[in-house]
């Protein structure tokens, strides 16, 4: 098959999500280094990864924004050249005070792309939960490697060239992107940006069930991916006494099964429903999580991974559900909306699986993950049972 331009497009989309994910990733492995050095608690460093978290989601709506005005391209540019930039200054972070301020600018930065790359794949292919499922494998493939390479970089050398890695790979990636990514045509470039940020639109828009419902879902589903993301190496270490190396592989075991799930789970949705395809998601992260909890040895280990790995691949069924009902015009700040607002809120994982961790153990901590997954999975099943069209 001939390759085309819209291959192009979706591949350095996949790359530049890529990019800003690996800037992100890094961090955890290291996470009892920077515990070490800067003598903070778990719940402290929590605090930092749910500040820069949190700024990712406030990102989501204003890049949107600043892409109906000046274009995909351009935003997503600024996103990764920053992304690579901010790497840098979290590697030389001096004292912790400093360390969470860059951790949250990251996140701002890293944040312009993931909306604005979205909806440009929405505008180029009709298929979009495949297209969705294919750009969100950028997260899963950084996982593969991050994890590791912080994990071995972090021994080796220390936790400051460990999360240096994130410029590494951001730098060359925004290169490659400003080559072969054409300039896109603004949707909105004569609208004032101040009326975007009315309160009325968007109200209504939030306002409207299948909206409400989606992001209602979407909350919970984020709350456990941040808090997995944040703390998934450290909990294999203290909970299931593992080593460091073995929880780096852990870690990337688990983005490498979402790699490959995420793909078939956006087709899946595609063909037989996003309902349908979520409620199975969450019955295998239900069920991973669980496993984590109360398994023992590496055979159990292993099984969780796949398990939760696939549950919470959730992204490429839930998030189109919001396409489905968003007008073309909408969708870019729509989505960046409904995307900011369902993240702020779950960015909330990181701060509170390392709260309940320090003071009830890793056990019922993550056994709140499994509580956040079975209600999801209520309300999808009620939801179709009770035939309410949310």
């Amino acid at each position: 098959m001939r390759w085309r331009y819209r291959e192009t497009v979706l591949a350095l989309c996949t790359v530049a999500f890529f990019a800003t994910m690996v800037a992100r990733l890094v961090i955890s492995p290291v996470v009892p280094s920077i515990t070490a050095e800067f003598a903070v608690s778990n719940t402290v460093v929590g605090l930092a990864l749910t500040g820069m978290w949190m700024a990712y989601a406030l990102s989501q709506f204003p890049s949107g924004v600043l892409a109906d005005r000046y274009g995909e391209r351009v935003v997503i540019l600024v996103a990764i050249w920053g992304t690579g930039v901010t790497s840098l200054l979290l590697a030389l972070s001096p004292n912790y005070p400093a360390f969470l301020l860059v951790a949250i600018c990251l996140g701002g930065v890293a944040g312009l792309h993931y909306s604005v790359g979205t909806t440009l794949l929405a505008r180029t292919y009709r298929d979009i939960g495949t297209a969705i499922g294919l750009h969100n494998a950028g997260a899963p493939a950084a996982g593969l490697l991050a994890p590791i390479a912080a994990a071995w970089v972090g021994v080796q050398y220390g936790w400051r060239p460990a999360v240096a890695l994130g410029a590494l790979v951001a730098i060359p990636a925004a290169v490659l992107f400003a080559w072969r990514v054409e300039p896109t045509e603004p949707q909105r470039p004569e609208q004032p940006m101040r009326e975007r940020f009315q309160v009325g639109p968007v109200r209504d828009l939030l306002s409207r069930p299948e909206i409400a419902f989606t992001v209602g879902l979407s909350v919970l589903c984020a709350f456990v991916w941040q808090g997995t993301a944040s703390f998934l190496p450290t909990f294999v270490i203290e909970h299931r006494g593992g080593s460091p190396a073995l929880a780096g592989v852990v870690f990337s075991a688990y983005f490498v099964v979402q790699g490959v799930v995420q793909v078939g789970v956006g087709a899946l949705s595609d063909r037989i429903g996003r309902d349908r395809t979520a409620a199975g998601c969450m019955v295998a992260g239900v069920l991973g999580f669980s496993l984590f909890v109360v398994g023992s040895g590496l055979p159990s280990m292993a099984l969780a991974v796949l398990l939760v790995g696939t549950g919470l691949s959730w992204s490429a069924a839930v998030l189109p559900r919001f396409m489905d009902h968003l007008s073309e015009s909408e969708r870019s700040a729509g989505f960046g909306l409904v995307r900011t607002v369902y993240m702020v809120i779950g960015s909330l994982g990181s701060v509170g699986v390392g709260l309940v961790a320090d003071t009830f153990g890793w056990a019922v901590s993550f056994g709140m993950l499994v509580a956040s997954l079975s209600i999801v999975l209520c309300a999808l099943v009620t939801n179709r049972l009770l035939g309410l069209g949310y």
